[in-house]
């Protein structure tokens, strides 16, 4: 089997698992379940957990919970009848005696398990009717030439049906002993200064110490991901991750981009006909943009602020900058709500300048849809507010020069790149700005967004009071309702959100619905709107507006208004079944109350029993208003995957890394990216393959 290895290329990653012993079809199809199809995939699919198997326990000193190698000889063996069929196997050792208990067995099985025979056996400990016992435990038969007990600790490997841990670990030990014959395999990519500077062993001696940890290995620091073996693995890992990214931006930078310079009339105009002054914060982060949108290569830069700080604002500005030069700017949002309350205050604010936005989603169609796109074509529509629809093929610009993207974390990196490509139409590639209102601690923003410039608006508007969260459960709706009844009467307006109960538009309108008609019968004289995804578009816009002009007290709605028209008036929000929502939502959604100088509440109802989590994560929120501590709050409790979106960034598929645990490595990560595409660049495209494969598919776009 050797000889037929070492004939294939000496690539761990081209080697299929089928080459090594005990690995047929069927196997090689179960092993691929957990993503392991070559020899680099199994070293690097690493144990969760380890045993200690490394020394006899007499089975007089066996404790019920303890999990134990004993080695006795069988005295008794039968079939126990009942409500299952049981095998039961009594061994002793001359300190005691314990029965094994098997429910699932063969005949063959039985019989081997005959009077006399010496077995070694592991497994847990547990009080039975007469004695310990244990249920299901892996044995084998001893021989007279039996090798003792391992001297490493016993990895246990995640796993699939029908790939039991024997297995595993034969596989592993075949893959470890081609990696001492052949370092070739997996050669070691980080240059011998990082690890010297990090202390850090090397790629080799990490798995091997971390598939088969010595009997003396710091079991509490491999158990909690903390080992330096690990630490090195994840932080390859991590490595990799940002370099994919640094690859995507260093294309990026040798690409031409629009040069936008202009006197500033327009823009100049626009900040001064607003009804309010900019912030310093705000200032700051146009000012960051204006120096990127001034220089020949694409601007790709993140503009992180609180629900609220203005971002939409310094979006504006920067579209009319790239309208003064002459050029087209498109901002493309995920949800056609979102788009439309961004083309609104578009239109206020630049109409008056002669600027008219256009905007553009899968609703406009047949006609009107054509003569847009000619218009887009053309070069006729300075500014485009949209959707997802402005990456279509059939969207073509004639000089788009800037790409306005809101909510980053709902698209997918190749949609966002995408619609960049469309500056190609003109020669060039657009300049890129990136909005969010979940702000990303910045660990996350370090691997996920490593290709993007970071700005942050981190100053609210003044002359807003804090708004006061409460947490309550349901039982006491009858007081909320009161509340919410004694807020109308005072001539404030209402938030009322239903819960999310599963990822159904359906449902959804049906408890908005249901709820609308409820208080609508306990508040009569209170005015109740409702909202829901499945409304039509233009129904919604007349509800939200009516909400908005003071023609509604209360709004029903489900989370579409996480993104909703700004109403200064409404100071109180109520969110049912909070505790089934992320922290990043909850903060958006309560955004939508305190926009104004009146004091405002939200309040969290909860259904009973709380989990332990879930009364963390409302603790979390009734404490802090602040984005940032709350993001990295939902970071450390939910994951990256779920803060950003799994399918969309890749982060949660990391093999090792964990972006909580291993946080404080990034920056080490970032030097050694530099070190790397400084004097070792030849290594930076093999890495990112290593651990992403095809993930170098940010690169390639």
């Amino acid at each position: 089997m050797w000889e037929r290895c070492s004939d294939m290329t000496r690539d761990a990653s081209a080697m299929p698992v089928s080459e090594l012993r005990g690995v047929g079809p069927s196997v090689a199809e179960k092993l691929a379940r957990v993503g392991v199809e070559n020899v680099q995939d199994l070293l690097f699919h690493l144990p969760a957990r380890y045993e200690d198997r490394t020394r006899v326990t007499p089975i007089g000193a066996l404790r019920a919970g303890e999990h134990a190698v004993v080695e006795a000889t069988v005295e008794l063996t039968e079939v126990a009848f009942g409500r299952r069929r049981t095998l039961l196997v009594r061994i002793a050792d001359g300190t005691g005696s314990l029965l094994l208990r098997f429910f699932h067995f063969s005949g063959a099985q039985q019989n081997a398990l005959a009077r006399g025979l010496r077995v070694r056996v592991y497994g847990e400990a547990r009080r039975g009717k007469a004695s310990l016992e244990m249920v299901h435990p892996e044995y084998r038969a001893m021989r007279a030439d039996d090798a003792g007990v391992p001297d490493s600790l016993t990895p246990v490997y995640p796993s699939t049906e029908g790939v039991q841990q024997p297995r595993w670990r034969t596989l592993t030990d075949q893959a470890l002993d081609l990696l001492r014959r052949d370092a070739v395999l997996l050669p070691e990519f980080l240059p011998h200064e990082v690890l010297a500077r990090l202390q850090l062993p090397t790629l080799h001696a990490a798995l091997a110490l971390v598939h088969r940890p010595p009997a003396d290995a710091d079991a509490a620091a491999l158990l909690a991901g903390r080992h330096p073996a690990q630490r090195r693995l994840a932080f390859e890992e991590l490595l990799a991750q940002h370099m994919s990214l640094r690859l995507v931006r260093q294309r990026a930078d040798h690409a031409r981009a629009p040069v936008l310079k202009a006197g500033g009339r327009l823009v100049n105009a626009y900040i001064e006909s607003l009804p309010f002054a900019l912030t310093g914060a705000q200032r700051r982060v146009l000012d960051e943009i204006f120096a990127d949108l001034k220089r020949a290569r694409p601007m790709m830069r993140l503009v992180q602020g609180d629900v609220g700080s203005g971002k939409t604002v310094v979006a504006a500005a920067a579209a009319l900058r790239a309208v003064e030069c002459g050029c087209q700017a498109v901002l493309m949002a995920p949800t056609e709500l979102l788009a439309e309350q961004h083309f609104r205050n578009f239109d206020q604010w630049l109409q008056p300048l002669g600027i008219v936005p256009e905007f553009f989603a899968g609703r406009v169609k047949g006609k009107a849809r054509a003569a847009l796109l000619a218009r887009m074509a053309a070069g006729d529509t300075p500014i485009v507010v949209g959707t997802h629809a402005l990456f279509q093929d059939e969207v073509a610009f004639q000089r788009l020069a800037l790409v306005i993207v809101d909510e980053q974390h709902r698209f997918g990196v190749h949609q966002r790149l995408a619609l960049r490509e469309k500056g190609q139409e003109a020669g060039w590639r657009a300049h890129q700005l990136i909005m969010t209102a979940t702000p990303i601690p910045r660990t996350l923003a370090m691997s996920a967004y490593a290709d993007l410039d970071n700005s942050v608006i981190d100053e609210m508007p003044p002359g807003r009071p804090p708004l006061r969260t409460v947490v309550l459960p349901e039982g006491r709706r009858d007081e909320v309702v009161a509340r919410v009844h004694a807020a109308c009467a005072a001539g404030r307006q209402v938030y009322w959100v239903c819960p999310l109960i599963e990822e159904s538009d359906t449902l959804e309108a049906q408890a908005a619905e249901r709820t609308a008609e409820t208080l609508a019968a306990a508040l009569p004289d209170v005015r109740v709107g409702l909202v829901h995804g499945r409304l039509k578009p233009e129904v919604r816009g007349r509800t939200m507006q009516a909400f908005k002009d003071g023609a509604l007290d209360m709004l029903v709605a489900t989370t579409v208004i996480e993104v909703g028209v700004d109403v200064p008036n409404a100071t109180l929000m109520v969110i049912e079944n909070a505790e089934r929502m992320g922290l990043a939502q909850l903060h958006q959604l309560r955004g939508r109350v305190g926009r104004g100088s009146e004091a405002s509440a939200c309040v969290l109802m909860y259904r009973a029993p709380l989990s332990a989590l879930a009364r963390e994560r409302l603790g979390v929120l009734r404490d802090s208003n602040d984005g940032f501590e709350i993001a990295a709050e939902d970071l450390r409790l939910r994951g990256p995957g779920e803060v950003l979106g799994t399918k969309q960034t890749g982060i949660a598929q990391m093999r090792i890394a964990d972006l909580v645990r291993d946080a404080d490595l990034l920056p080490r990560v970032q030097q050694a990216a530099d070190m790397i595409l400084l004097a070792h660049p030849d290594r930076a495209a093999p890495l990112v393959r290593r651990w992403h494969g095809g993930g170098e598919r940010y690169a390639s776009v």
